[in-house]
C-alpha cells in the first residue's frame, strides 16, 4: 500500500482511489452490457490515519442520478472509525467509445 511521504501511514490519494474503486462496484451490476463508470470530480476530507497494513473498508452511497451523472456520499473506515469522507461524481460511458476517443487522441 502507498505510505504518506516518509510516514509509513495510508496516503490520502491511496484512501481515495479505495473509495472510488467502491463507488464503481456500487452500480456495476446495474449497468447495460458494454458501459462502465469513470470518475469526473472526488473531494475528500482524510480524518485521521491508519497504518500500513490496516484494514479498511470503504464505501459508496449513490444518492443522485441525473442521466449518466451518478452522485455518491463516500467513507473509509478502519473498524468503527471513519477515517475518510467525501463526495463523488461518475460519469456512465460506453467502455469501447471511450476507450476508442482516447486512442484517437
Amino acid at each position: 500500500m502507498m505510505g504518506s511521504g516518509d510516514m509509513p501511514v495510508l496516503a490520502t490519494p491511496a484512501m481515495m482511489a479505495l473509495m472510488e474503486n467502491a463507488a464503481m462496484l456500487a452500480v456495476a451490476e446495474e449497468l447495460e452490457t458494454g458501459q462502465t463508470t469513470v470518475g469526473g470530480h472526488i473531494e475528500s476530507s482524510h480524518l485521521m490515519p491508519s497504518p500500513i497494513g490496516a484494514e479498511v473498508v470503504a464505501t459508496a452511497i449513490l444518492y443522485k442520478v441525473e442521466g449518466r451523472k451518478l452522485y455518491y456520499h463516500l467513507s473509509a473506515r478502519m473498524g468503527d472509525a471513519v477515517i475518510g469522507e467525501g463526495e463523488h461524481l461518475r460519469f456512465i460511458v460506453d467502455r469501447e467509445r471511450f476507450l476508442a476517443k482516447i486512442s484517437a487522441k
